[in-house]
């Protein structure tokens, strides 16, 4: 077949990187969560060898289908890649981390939940969540009471002096009093720091 405008190939052995891989009789293809080379990829990577267990772990099978995974940046990446330089998942996996080692996420340590603060468009509920996320990631886990802790810490000066008597308390209890103490200053019923200093200052 002639390539388009006599330079590029559309044969199928051309388009496929894996031309001689055939999938396992009865085996049936997995819907995968596409990812796009965008935030994390260790999660993508152990998403598709999960799903890819009735390959049986063949090496080729994985390299020649890791691409039904992908989309976007990550799908054109794969497709560009000489797949020649790749004998086993590894070298594939390797090369597939090393080129989007930029969206591997930094570990959080105890000082840095310290800093994750509350966006504007957060309600407490939704920041309680994604706080607590990065806090199970660090590694040894924390108890949930230096977890309550450190929660404190990384809320603004109002509520965390109303918050303060709260140490002891489970984490979900004090997310709850902070959505209460939102609910307080957005009424009135409870005066903000930067409020309770201008009066004093005044005086």
């Amino acid at each position: 077949m002639q390539g388009l405008g006599g330079q590029v190939s559309v044969a199928y052995k051309d388009f496929c990187l894996f031309p001689d891989v055939q999938l396992p009789v009865g085996f049936k293809m997995p819907k995968f969560d596409l990812y796009d080379g965008h935030k994390d990829l260790v999660a993508p990577l152990r998403g598709f060898c999960s799903k890819m267990r009735g390959s049986s772990g063949k090496d080729e099978l994985l390299m020649a289908y890791c691409n039904q995974s992908l989309s976007g940046s990550a799908l054109e990446w794969y497709t560009r890649q000489d797949h020649s330089r790749w004998y086993t998942w590894d070298d594939l996996a390797q090369a597939f981390a090393h080129h989007f080692q930029y969206n591997i996420k930094i570990v959080p340590d105890r000082l840095s939940l310290t800093k994750i603060e509350k966006k504007p468009s957060e309600s407490f509920k939704e920041y309680g969540f994604h706080w607590r996320e990065e806090a199970a990631r660090i590694n040894p886990p924390i108890e949930e009471s230096e977890m309550v802790e450190y929660f404190l810490q990384a809320l603004k000066p109002t509520y965390f002096g109303n918050l303060i008597s709260d140490i002891g308390k489970s984490f979900n209890e004090v997310v709850k009093m902070d959505g209460m103490v939102e609910e307080g200053l957005k009424s009135s019923k409870i005066m903000s720091y930067s409020a309770i200093k201008g009066t004093t200052q005044a005086i």
